[in-house]
């Protein structure tokens, strides 16, 4: 930073504080695990930051009879220990439970787990694209409502404006489970993740992230599965499919080439579907 610059921080107590905060050109800081990385990344800490941790309503998660409610502020420790036994979201509390490590988990939060731009490997993208969760933004014109598929694509641009404050799931799945492929050891990012859940027509959501640069739903293997018998829920046989359906162009980084990370697709659905069938809601 050049010399005489000076860092301004905000603590906000309401979403208008930090709003106006956004106007003036501070960046959103949340649990702060990826913008303290900045400068490794080669990068610079920004000059201006609002902080949302004071805002009350953005750290509660609602769990009501059909839709549960997530802060953005809610921390990956505290989804685990809430959501731990609800049925539908075992895939969630894996991936929350999974990323990082417990010193991460009790800082980093769900809002900037899905905000960390150029972010690949997040863990919690591609499950909530299973849970088909919707993202509420506030913006400076007011709420809005965006389906997590469009929300991730559309990040860059949309986070000029906006702040994520509260990710609605319905309660229609049965049963989800979340499995990652990390290269040594806890801590590592994912080369692969994959993410599945059947709903309550027993159809199955199938989703990727760490593969490609944003975490996307396979719908291939979702129609290829879909259009089997009943017993399409096998693992052997949804490998097979992972096989034949694979249409991801797999990005080159520092721990692994892209063909790796397609390669081992199959194997993790194998996994998945394994899991899947272990939990209470399909055993």
């Amino acid at each position: 930073m050049a010399p005489g610059v000076e860092r301004s921080f905000t603590a906000a107590s309401t979403l208008e504080e930090a709003l106006a905060a956004r106007r003036q050109g501070a960046a959103v800081l949340a649990g702060g695990t990826w913008m303290m990385r900045d400068p490794r990344r080669g990068g610079q800490l920004p000059v201006a930051v609002v902080a949302l941790h004071r805002i009350p309503a953005l750290s509660k998660v609602e769990i009501n009879a059909d839709h549960v409610v997530i802060g953005a502020a809610v921390t990956h420790a505290v989804l685990v220990r809430v959501l731990h036994g609800v049925a539908g979201f075992e895939g969630l509390v894996a991936a929350a439970q999974g990323a990082a490590n417990p010193g991460i988990r009790s800082v980093a939060t769900v809002g900037g787990n899905l905000c960390a731009l150029d972010f690949a490997a997040a863990d919690l993208a591609p499950a909530f694209l299973v849970c088909e969760a919707t993202v509420e933004l506030q913006t400076f014109e007011g709420p809005k409502l965006l389906g997590i598929s469009d929300f991730l694509e559309g990040r860059h641009r949309l986070l000029t404006e906006a702040i994520v404050t509260r990710i609605h799931l319905r309660r229609d799945l049965i049963a989800s489970a979340h499995i990652r492929l990390p290269l040594r050891k806890a801590g590592d990012y994912p080369v692969a993740i994959v993410s599945l859940a059947v709903d309550k027509d027993k159809r199955c959501r199938i989703a990727v992230g760490s593969v490609e640069p944003v975490a996307r739903r396979w719908t291939a293997l979702e129609q290829a599965m879909a259009a089997g018998p009943a017993s399409a829920l096998d693992p052997e046989r949804a490998a097979e499919l992972a096989l034949e359906h694979n249409d991801f162009q797999g990005r080159d980084g520092k721990e692994a080439e892209g063909w790796y990370r397609r390669q081992v697709l199959s194997p993790l659905v194998r996994r998945g579907v394994a899991a899947l069938l272990k939990t209470e809601g399909l055993a």
